[in-house]
């Protein structure tokens, strides 16, 4: 026997590979090698296949080491009372670490970091003008700290690129302790969903598990989604906001990050999309010719890829490494249990006060097991919504929740929600005054209306108030108001360029529902220039300082933010830069103690490339005009035509490359322009809609996409684009298969839908 077993790896070569044994031996290579190869075949095509082709998921390339390694320094070594001071490019190159006095303000700690920084930059100056000799004890250390070739330019450009890192050891030791109560649900849900189960790590790069997480660019909850990437998929306004519900917000990372992979072709990526948004990442891909997230990080410049962008895939890397080896790290941890809750599905509206009642159950108990439920309906001000899905803690001696419910008298149960009122701001209003004059309080306010910073109102804007319609004095009409001079004196109002009934409908404070009745209108989603619709019900409207009452309540519950009167001041115009991620340019003063390394780009599920190229050309995208074109460059469209050589009444075709004239306009304000009519567009679309899940569609003989799109799954062109940004629209085939978002109306009062909570909403056939 061990004979033959030698043999078996000694090859042909081996005097017992011949004669009577060798047909035998080949033979059973022939059938290990098909069964092998079948293996793999089934592997390949296996449902749970995350990632195949790919020859690994998330792939480790050399040029990331050194970032995985700083990382992890970064998650296990120093805490919050200290960090790294460090080259942004080169992070194996770690000039000191950083410890501050116990009870440091945060002003003394940046004055610290910048001495610090002030001193190396004089020493790597030094040695940069060429002194290698007669160097100080300091200086010898720093200039070790680089190879032994390393050039005067290099050091000269190191100079201007010191950053400081906050340690972050004590945030990702209570992280590991709270994810014990959520990771579970997490994996399930991504191995239910086809999502590799590692990324169950994230959150340790993205908010420390912490549920109550609000970052200051408006990102929240552990999976940090911001409002207008949250909307394709949750419910987010100030009665319920599903990004701080752990359950609903994984189903809606795991559908955000499968759409990433799909879009940019590889999991290293897909992740930096969650951070970089996906159009960054598959312009990365179109300018380097790779999808290889090693050269993605080394190679690519763009203005808005900056440091947290480049580290975003490394420092996952390392959160999972720190993640499998936590006891090597932190030692024995032990952490939160899943709690164990019963879920009873509320038939009617009821108030946070009767349920704190008839449950036996203290309020705040409640609030830690039910945190999408906004500040209104904690006190008061609001129901707790019909059909929301209430987690109740399971307690000793306690009968079920949903027998206890049931005792709920009539008094106790509503058929709708209570109305909501708005304070349109005059000249000189502070919130504290607006809070006293209707006896709330300045937090109440800022909490409804989803406001950062108490200073930051203006003359014009409408605010929700947050207490109930009947509470506040009837809306009073004036006869020359901004919107009677919008319409005509029938009532009616003519749409312009650019114009979307959710716009229309904030622009006159009502709701959509009451255009698209007035109006008979069969498709809320198209509305053309030129067209007339009635908005008679409009033709009062409220002098400054005055509440507004909402005219549809009901309608106002399925969420939204506060209508915007048309005598606002227009808020300043952000570059394509801002809005797509945090400008380049590494940390300085504050930014120094951030916490992690998050940026969230707006519309970051978005993979179409709105940026003009250097050749003064863009791609034309879904809902695009040339008359669109002609505004946002300040130009009459018939001189693009002539540009274009186009015959009038060609249209533009999505997909093809349009030259453009910035005789009259920037390219920077051209992209302004178009991102915020696109960033409208898909607000006011997802304000009704939630994506549910993906279906793949088979392309027949004779099909369009125009039709598919409109007709079949009832999605507009922009959003079939977004899901199979790389189809030529006008070079269709049958057979071609075909990403369908599943799009559903967005319910009313039912926050988490069962395939929502449970994540089963797998891609299919459709």
């Amino acid at each position: 026997m061990r004979g033959r077993k030698i043999n078996m790896t000694m090859g042909l070569k081996s005097p017992l590979a011949r004669g009577p044994y060798c047909a035998h031996y080949a033979a059973e290579r022939q059938v290990m090698a098909r069964l092998a190869l079948a293996l793999l075949v089934l592997l390949a095509f296996a449902p749970g296949a995350v990632g195949m082709p790919e020859p690994t998921v998330f792939s480790r390339p050399p040029e990331l080491e050194s970032a995985v390694r700083f990382w992890t320094r970064v998650y296990t070594e120093v805490d919050t009372n200290g960090g790294f001071l460090h080259d942004n490019r080169k992070l194996a190159v770690v000039y000191e670490v950083v410890r501050f006095k116990p009870g440091t303000s945060r002003r003394a700690k940046q004055r610290q970091v910048n001495r610090l920084k002030s001193r190396y930059r004089k020493i790597l100056n030094s040695l940069a003008k060429g002194k290698r000799s007669k160097l100080s004890a300091e200086q010898s250390r720093v200039l070790a700290l680089w190879p032994e070739d390393v050039s005067n330019k290099t050091l000269r450009t190191a100079a201007r690129r010191l950053r400081f890192q906050l340690g972050q050891a004590d945030k990702f030791r209570a992280g590991l302790v709270r994810s014990g109560a959520w990771t579970g649900y997490i994996r399930d849900t991504f191995q239910r969903m086809d999502v590799p189960v590692e990324l169950a790590a994230l959150p340790h790069v993205e908010s420390s598990f912490n549920p109550a997480a609000y970052s200051h660019r408006g990102a929240a909850g552990i999976w940090q989604f911001t409002r207008s990437t949250g909307r394709r998929y949750l419910r987010i306004d100030h009665v319920v906001d599903e990004r701080m519900d752990v359950y609903a917000s994984t189903v809606a990372a795991a559908r955000l990050l499968k759409h990433n992979h799909s879009v940019t072709g590889s999991w290293p990526l897909a992740i930096t999309a969650y951070n970089h948004g996906a159009s960054g990442m598959r312009r990365a891909v179109r300018q380097l010719g790779t999808r290889d997230i090693g050269a993605v990080v080394e190679r690519y410049r763009s203005r808005t890829f900056g440091f947290a962008s480049r580290n975003f895939y490394a420092a996952f890397l390392a959160a999972v490494d720190v993640e499998q080896n936590a006891y090597e790290h932190f030692g024995p941890l032990t952490s939160d249990t899943p709690a164990e809750v019963e879920l009873v599905e509320l038939s009617d509206y009821v108030s946070m006060d009767a349920l704190e009642r008839v449950l036996g159950i203290n309020r705040k108990l409640l609030k830690r097991h039910n945190r999408a439920l906004q500040p209104p309906v904690w006190n008061g001000s609001k129901y707790v919504p019909k059909g929301y899905e209430l987690r109740v803690p399971r307690q000793p001696g306690l009968q079920r929740a949903e027998l206890l419910l049931a005792q709920l008298s009539p008094a106790d149960r509503h058929s709708r929600q209570t109305p909501d009122s708005f304070h349109k701001v005059r000249r000189g209003d502070t919130l504290s005054r607006i809070a006293a004059r209707y006896e709330v309080t300045v937090r109440d306010i800022m909490d409804v209306n989803s406001l950062r910073s108490r200073h930051r109102i203006r003359a014009g804007q409408v605010l929700r108030l947050p207490l109930p319609d009947a509470d506040a004095p009837a809306p009073l009409a004036t006869a020359d108001s901004p919107h009677t001079r919008r319409v005509a004196q029938n009532g009616n109002y003519t749409v312009r360029r650019g114009d979307t009934l959710s716009g229309i409908a904030k622009r006159f404070g009502v709701s959509e529902h009451d255009i698209v009745a007035a109006n008979a209108l069969s498709n809320q989603d198209r509305i053309f220039t030129g067209q007339t619709l009635s908005v008679a019900v409009l033709n009062s409207t409220v002098p400054e300082g005055e509440p507004v009452r909402h005219v549809a309540a009901a309608d106002n519950e399925a969420g939204g933010e506060s209508p915007s009167a048309p005598t606002a001041a227009p808020e300043k115009q952000q570059p394509l830069a801002a809005l797509e991620a945090e400008p380049p340019g590494e940390p300085e003063a504050a930014d120094d103690f951030e916490a992690t390394t998050v940026q969230h780009p707006s519309l970051s599920a978005d993979p179409s490339d709105y940026t003009v190229a250097q050749d003064g050309t863009v791609e034309v995208q879904a809902a695009e005009t040339l008359g669109h074109y002609a505004e946002w460059l300040d130009l009459r469209a018939s001189q693009l035509r002539r540009l274009n050589r186009m015959r009038y009444g060609t249209p533009v075709v999505v997909g093809h490359r349009l030259r453009l004239d910035f005789s009259r306009a920037s390219t920077e304000s051209f992209e302004t322009r178009r991102l915020a009519y696109h960033k409208e567009l898909q607000e006011a679309f997802f304000e009704r809609n939630r994506i549910v899940g993906v279906c793949q569609h088979v392309i027949q003989r004779g099909e369009s996409l125009w039709f598919l799109a409109q007709q079949t799954y009832g999605v507009p062109m922009w959003l079939l684009r977004q899901y199979n940004p790389d189809l030529e629209p006008d070079a269709v085939v049958p057979g071609l298969r075909l990403q369908v978002p599943r799009v559903e109306q967005r319910p009313k009062d039912l926050p988490q839908a069962a395939e929502l909570r449970d994540g089963l909403t797998l891609p299919r056939m459709c």
